[in-house]
């Protein structure tokens, strides 16, 4: 049934005292929610672009001198003002959007009626015309978006400035009350953010293989500590600080190292560094009346659970090329040097006729240095074996899991990975086989097919 003033022809405009027809309103009624949607899809995309924007990102703007981007940097200054905003002149669009559509409905049909087909049909134009196609805009064009619409927000701010401040401070307390952050928007990209944004960019091809990975090692370099980098005690060579100069430029000949740690009577006593650099200018046949301890430069001392990041600096400011790490008790547990916090970013670095510490023997099976850190193993070869405080390389993992010494030949199985101790010098394990068996659906149960035990 007709609504009962739909019969009423004419409509005066008391303002300017202008008689229109029913079609003439239900025209200009379309026309106001047409604005409105585009309004409705203005605060939507506003919100997806504005806040999609880093803070390095606008800056970077203001200093290439963009279009509207002082604008954007002023809204963003207050993000919680911002919000506030976007979300009082969209509700203001879309409220006022519902009642002139059922006004105009309710022109041709009852209110029941009226209510019930304008409420499905401006819900559907904005979710369509004022939400998702806008958003997705902005999320494609998030800079130049944001640029464009900044300037209008600004004059929606000063126009609407009494009922957003009063918005603005109803939901600050409101926030206090109920223990929500002072801050709507985090002010720095956190650790987690970068990792994600390098595996997508080498997912997507925007990175290349060796730039996501030292990308990744950059990130794991700075929560590295000392003893994650250093060379351990067992592979540290020496020379006693009572030793010839030339007994000691012969220890450097066979180590391959032009500087060696100089001990006092143990690798425990550590006084400073043998450098062959430093004798280029000392007359040879000086040599055999100069001692070590004659020609040592001094070195720093540092516990294991030194930051590394710390010490490359301490190093670089101290013009020292060597670090001696001490353990919990003051004994030598190794050292480290600025090669090896090199090596921890660009990778290994190799000298001519040595192996590389992982080696390919196909897809699935890599021949590893005993000293390998797991998690260069886990991102070479795309498993995932625990890391533990306990152990920090695949020779300590393969010990932790057999518990006991382990004897060269032994196989022990970790879910899919199956692991070879394939060389063993010493009790030391310097290579082992880590095979992957792809096939594999469900992880199994650790089990070994040797004799240790695998919890």
């Amino acid at each position: 049934m007709a609504a009962p003033w739909a019969s009423i022809a004419q409509y005066t405009v008391p303002a300017i005292g202008v008689e229109l027809g029913q079609t003439q309103v239900a025209l200009i009624g379309v026309l106001m929610i047409l604005v409105l949607l585009v309004g409705s899809g203005f605060f939507s995309s506003s919100e997806i672009a504005l806040f999609s924007l880093p803070t390095h990102q606008i800056d970077a703007m203001v200093e290439e001198g963009k279009p509207g981007a002082r604008a954007v940097k002023s809204l963003k200054e207050d993000p919680h003002r911002l919000l506030v905003t976007i979300l009082v002149g969209n509700n203001m669009v879309n409220i006022t959007m519902s009642s002139i559509s059922t006004t105009l409905v309710g022109l041709y049909f009852d209110a029941g009626t009226a209510v019930l087909v304008s409420s499905l049909g401006i819900t559907s134009m904005v979710l369509i015309f004022g939400e998702s196609a806008p958003k997705s805009y902005a999320v494609e064009h998030t800079e130049l978006h944001a640029r464009r619409v900044a300037r209008g927000l600004k004059v929606v701010e000063k126009v609407l400035w009494p009922l957003i401040t009063l918005f603005y401070y109803l939901t600050s307390v409101v926030n206090r009350i109920t223990g929500g952050s002072a801050s709507i928007e985090s002010s720095y990209v956190t650790r987690d953010e970068i990792r994600n944004m390098i595996k997508t960019g080498g997912r997507e091809g925007i990175l290349g293989e060796e730039e996501r990975q030292m990308l990744q090692r950059t990130l794991r370099f700075t929560d590295a500590t000392a003893k994650e980098v250093m060379t351990p005690r067992l592979d540290m060579a020496a020379v006693s600080e009572d030793a010839t100069v030339e007994a000691a430029i012969e220890k450097c000949i066979q180590s391959g190292h032009a500087r060696l740690p100089a001990y006092r009577g143990s690798l425990d006593s550590v006084v400073g560094v043998f450098d062959i650099r430093n004798l280029r200018e000392t007359d040879y046949s000086a040599f055999a009346d100069l001692e070590v301890k004659d020609v040592v430069t001094s070195t720093l001392h540092v516990p294991e659970s030194k930051d590394v990041d710390e010490l490359l600096s301490e190093m670089r400011e101290n013009r020292m090329h060597m670090a001696i790490v001490i353990g919990e008790f003051g004994a030598t547990e190794g050292l480290i040097t600025m090669e090896d916090m090199t090596e921890e970013i660009v990778g290994e670095i190799l000298a001519g006729g040595e192996d590389p510490p992982v080696e390919f023997v196909d897809d699935d099976t890599a021949l590893v240095d005993g000293s390998v850190n797991i998690h260069e193993i886990n991102e070479a070869l795309g498993i995932v074996l625990p890391e533990g405080e306990e152990f920090e390389t695949i020779a300590g993992f393969v010990f932790n899991r057999a518990g006991r010494l382990v004897e060269q030949g032994e196989e022990f199985s970790y879910e899919n990975v199956m692991l070879r101790a394939e060389q063993v010098e010493d009790s030391r394990i310097q290579k082992v086989r880590v095979t992957v068996d792809r096939d594999t659906g469900d992880p199994t149960e650790d089990s070994s097919t040797g004799d240790g035990q695998i919890e």
